[in-house]
């Protein structure tokens, strides 16, 4: 992977901002990801994430962190925040900005390299995309669960995108026979560079109900958005 991401973040945390970045999946067109967009304040973000905010307690895992907007407002607020992420350009972002822990690393490693476990984990900005497939749901949730403590709380958002495929006779034309309908190719570009093309997973709630179920994890709904957006929590 290039981190165009990254690179895109760290352009424009320092100054060398001059253009946007272009995302597309398999079923959309092209289209701008305004950068001020990934460096938003509190009174900026979409009321589902304010909601996740006002919700977060003690110690704290900010899960694919970005430029850090999240963790920064919690710390402000003396929460105890961890903030990882994937993309190695967003956490010297994170760093540059003053988070004061973070990690470079997928949830996967991080849930395999430490033994520290969080009161809250906060999974924003569709969290469930880092799953990838629906078939992976499972191992994610997992290790989301050993990370978890024992009355501790996972807030996570989707999108139920089944809108999508809607025709215009109201009805919808999604092929049973294929993979679940939100499991999309999700692909990036940035100053004329491409980045390998990655998996990203939408799920609607009763299919994150069911898998979260299966994995011994509660889950309900805490509030939903005004376009088939919704705010989860899960717990043990």
């Amino acid at each position: 992977m290039k981190d165009l991401f990254g690179k895109a973040l760290l352009d424009y945390h320092n100054d060398n901002y001059t253009e946007n970045l272009i995302t597309w999946t398999n079923i959309s067109e092209e289209d701008e990801l305004p950068l001020s967009y990934l460096f938003r304040n509190f009174e900026d973000m979409p009321t589902l994430e304010q909601k996740a905010l006002n919700l977060s307690k003690g110690k704290l895992l900010d899960v694919g962190c970005g430029a850090g907007n999240h963790s920064l407002y919690l710390q402000q607020k003396d929460i105890d925040v961890t903030a990882i992420d994937s993309s190695k350009g967003a956490i010297e972002v994170c760093r540059n900005r003053g988070l004061f822990k973070t990690e470079h690393s997928s949830i996967i490693n991080y849930s395999e390299t430490t033994n520290e476990k969080f009161d809250t984990i906060l999974l924003l900005m569709n969290g469930t995309g880092i799953f990838e497939t629906l078939n992976k749901t499972s191992t994610y949730l997992e290790a989301l669960k050993k990370l978890l403590k024992k009355n501790g709380q996972i807030l996570i958002d989707s999108s139920d995108i089944k809108y999508m495929y809607e025709d215009n006779d109201g009805g919808y034309w999604v092929d049973m026979n294929a993979k679940y309908y939100g499991e999309l190719d999700y692909f990036l570009s940035y100053k004329n560079e491409y980045e390998l093309p990655m998996k990203w997973l939408y799920l609607d709630f009763n299919t994150l109900y069911t898998a979260c179920l299966t994995c011994g994890l509660k889950c309900e709904i805490l509030a939903q958005g005004e376009h088939y957006d919704y705010l989860a929590k899960l717990a043990l």
